[in-house]
């Protein structure tokens, strides 16, 4: 083992030398395939989380001497090919996985994931504490966080400006509501949120309700949306997304970066802003009033990367986990969209001279918090997503729909 690990960093060390010299403006080195030439496909998250991983691929595939086939897949459709690793057909077999941090629990009581600790890997000190505790079960290594998705405010600069305020004068969820009913009166949206699906309904809302001091589980991940704190956060949120309206992920990026709305929850993999642009971000810092204590009010997204069981080439897919989270190349990935999980590219001075905001998103990092780890969380946020709709649609009041929200967890889960 000690070799095999002496050899996996010589390889990776190797493999960082030749991303880290190449120039910017070269094109990326091309395998020549031979009959030595190893085959693996990896199954990733469609968007610009894949699109990060395959601009490193060609430095790997040159070293390793290994062709890489990508898919790009759905949410849903990643999930149920992860979920389902143990018991796939081999004809339909993958190497490589990217992996909701809310899918975890579920992936383990399946042995859908090979141990990463079993292949010699382990993470560093470098990486942000808190996104690693997904990545273990009892006590070994599954996952490693590779892109670091968490909840954070995205606003329109010119028209927080034409409100009063500056995103440094943002200290509590009062400040917010108040920015989006003075953007209301002047014949903009406020808020905006997701109403699409179930999973976006309550996703959207968690830092709100994590800032009331709320939560959706208890310790033991019984449910807990029937409590006061429930109550007064979607009672609050409620009034808040009166002065917007909700619609999908593209049209609230749209609406808040050209103006025609304030604000909304939105993720960094969503929009990368520069100095120019129209619209930025901030961590949520979980203050409902200025004078109320600080809460861990930003949720996770992270995408995390790891080996599935069916892996027909588990070393040679373990060697690929190493390379993509080498401190220097996921350093290099910030140019082009990606947000590692690692102080030393968060906090590099030359990255925050042009992507100031990731200095918020580590901030937002640092003090995330995982959605429950449990296996039937897709389960538990279409219940709780079908009844928080009504809620909101005023179908319901508050009360009463978190009641019956309460009721059918408890009896169908």
């Amino acid at each position: 083992m000690r070799v095999r690990k002496l050899l996996a960093i010589f390889s990776t060390l190797v493999s960082v030398c030749l991303l880290a010299s190449c120039p910017k403006k070269d094109p990326a080195p091309k395998l020549i395939v031979n009959d030595d030439t190893k085959y693996i496909t990896l199954a990733l998250r469609s968007g610009i989380y894949s699109d990060v991983i395959e601009r490193c691929l060609p430095y790997f595939e040159v070293e390793n001497n290994v062709q890489c086939t990508v898919l790009e897949l759905s949410e849903d459709a990643l999930h149920a090919k992860v979920a389902g690793a143990a018991s796939c057909k081999k004809e339909d077999a993958f190497e490589f996985c990217m992996v909701d941090g809310s899918w975890m629990a579920e992936c383990i009581a399946k042995e859908a994931l090979l141990c990463l600790s079993d292949f010699g890997y382990s993470l560093d000190k470098d990486i942000i504490p808190a996104t690693t505790k997904i990545c273990y079960s009892n006590k070994k290594l599954y996952l490693a966080p590779y892109y670091g998705n968490v909840t954070v405010l995205l606003y329109n600069k010119p028209l927080l400006k034409f409100t009063g305020y500056k995103a440094e004068d943002i200290h509590s969820l009062d400040d917010i509501y108040d920015i989006c009913k003075k953007a209301q009166k002047s014949r903009n949206l406020g808020f905006m949120y997701r109403g699409d699906t179930n999973n976006n309904i309550v996703v959207d809302f968690l830092p709100i309700l994590l800032s009331f001091g709320g939560w959706v589980v208890d310790e033991n991940n019984e449910p807990t949306v029937n409590t006061e704190e429930f109550k007064s956060a979607l009672s609050f949120y409620k009034d808040l997304i009166s002065t917007g309206k909700d619609d999908s992920k593209d049209h609230v990026i749209m609406a808040i970066a050209n103006g025609a709305a304030a604000m909304g929850v939105a993720w960094p993999g969503w929009y990368t802003p520069s100095k120019k642009s129209a619209a930025d971000y901030i961590a949520l810092n979980g203050k409902v009033h200025k004078d109320s204590p600080l809460q861990n009010a930003n949720v996770y997204g992270v995408w995390t990367i790891g080996v599935p069981s069916c892996s027909r080439e588990p070393e040679l897919s373990a060697k690929l986990v190493s390379f993509l989270m080498d401190a220097q190349v996921q350093k290099k990935t910030v140019a082009f969209g990606g947000v590692p999980c690692r102080y030393s590219s968060l906090r590099n001075q030359e990255v925050l001279q042009k992507f100031p905001q990731y200095l918020a998103v580590c901030s937002a990092l640092e003090g995330g918090i995982y959605r429950p780890i449990m296996e039937n969380w897709s389960d538990f946020y279409t219940i709780l997503g079908q009844e928080m709709k009504k809620i909101i649609e005023g179908k319901l009041s508050v009360e009463e729909g978190l009641a019956i929200a309460q009721a059918r967890l408890e009896e169908e889960l």
